[in-house]
């Protein structure tokens, strides 16, 4: 848990300067008196705090791709929040994305085979952070700035206590490991103040199916380091293109600007290859001394 505390603190303590800097102190003083919004960021700061623990959980524990199972089937938790709780509706290729990807998802969960625990809490903890925010409607910097404010106390707490009993890692390894702990406010607030602009603006369907980019990235993250001869199964292929089958169906139906257009055509690029490079004998290719690449064992 020392981590997570360590990113509440630091991520509250980057969030001190956007405030500070564009004078935003007047706003988050509003949003704290007006009682509905402070209790929809502080729902939203306890959902994605549950996410940062189990997550890291996973990670620490070798449970990486389990963990990334849950954010495939967090788009399915978001899409279906954005049409039970906030009453929006799915665009015809929509449906036909999310037809693919729930019947897809249910596959991989078995596949997976074990109950996979730790990807259902972040699925619903992060399901339910963009709706908290949405309901909200209040910009990026003050919503997560009183997020991190909410749950600062209690993380500064822990953390002195770790280094009362002698117990915190922070400091005890090295100026390089005190550093990326110092990193997690930034790599926290970045994303998340982005998120919280695209929550308010952007239909929760459409946000939720284009969160099939994360899991994406994750399964590449999480199967890299597969011992030679071990040929990728097809479920393994399948991940990454019913995830970007859900991303390349999520979009607005308002024409998305020129750099979206690249990024889009990058996921294509993405998900026509495996989620991590396949090693064997068939799908390892080397370079010959003619100058022409062939197949061939390593």
């Amino acid at each position: 848990m020392e981590i997570p505390a360590h990113r509440i603190v630091w991520s509250a303590l980057t969030m001190a300067v956007p405030v500070v800097a564009l004078r935003h102190a007047a706003a988050v003083g509003a949003v704290l008196r007006n009682r509905r919004q402070l209790t929809l960021l502080s729902l939203a700061a306890v959902v994605i705090s549950v996410n940062w623990a189990t997550y890291i959980y996973g990670v620490n524990n070798e449970r990486v791709v389990e963990a990334a199972l849950g954010y495939f089937i967090n788009p399915l938790v978001t899409v279906l929040m954005g049409v039970f709780i906030l009453g929006e509706r799915l665009r015809r290729l929509q449906w036909i994305a999310l037809g693919i990807a729930s019947p897809a998802v249910v596959v991989l969960t078995i596949d997976y085979g074990r109950p996979p625990r730790v990807a259902l809490v972040p699925a619903f903890s992060f399901g339910s952070y963009g709706p908290a925010k949405k309901q909200a409607n209040v910009r990026p910097v003050e919503s997560l700035t009183i997020e991190t404010l909410v749950l600062a106390p209690i993380a500064v707490g822990y953390l002195v206590l770790l280094a009362v009993t002698g117990a915190a890692s922070f400091g005890n390894h090295g100026t390089g490991h005190a550093l990326l702990f110092t990193t997690t406010g930034i790599v926290t607030a970045i994303p998340l103040i982005l998120f919280g602009a695209a929550a308010i603006r952007v239909p929760l369907v459409a946000l939720g199916l284009l969160q099939y980019l994360a899991p994406i990235i994750q399964f590449g993250l999480g199967r890299p380091a597969l011992p030679r001869g071990h040929a990728h199964r097809p479920l393994d292929r399948l991940r990454a293109r019913v995830g970007g089958a859900g991303a390349l169906h999520g979009r607005d139906d308002q024409p998305p600007p020129a750099s979206a257009e690249v990024g889009h055509r990058g996921v294509g690029l993405l998900i026509a290859r495996p989620a991590a490079p396949p090693f064997g004998r068939t799908a390892i290719r080397r370079r010959t001394t003619c100058g022409q690449w062939s197949s061939g064992g390593a």
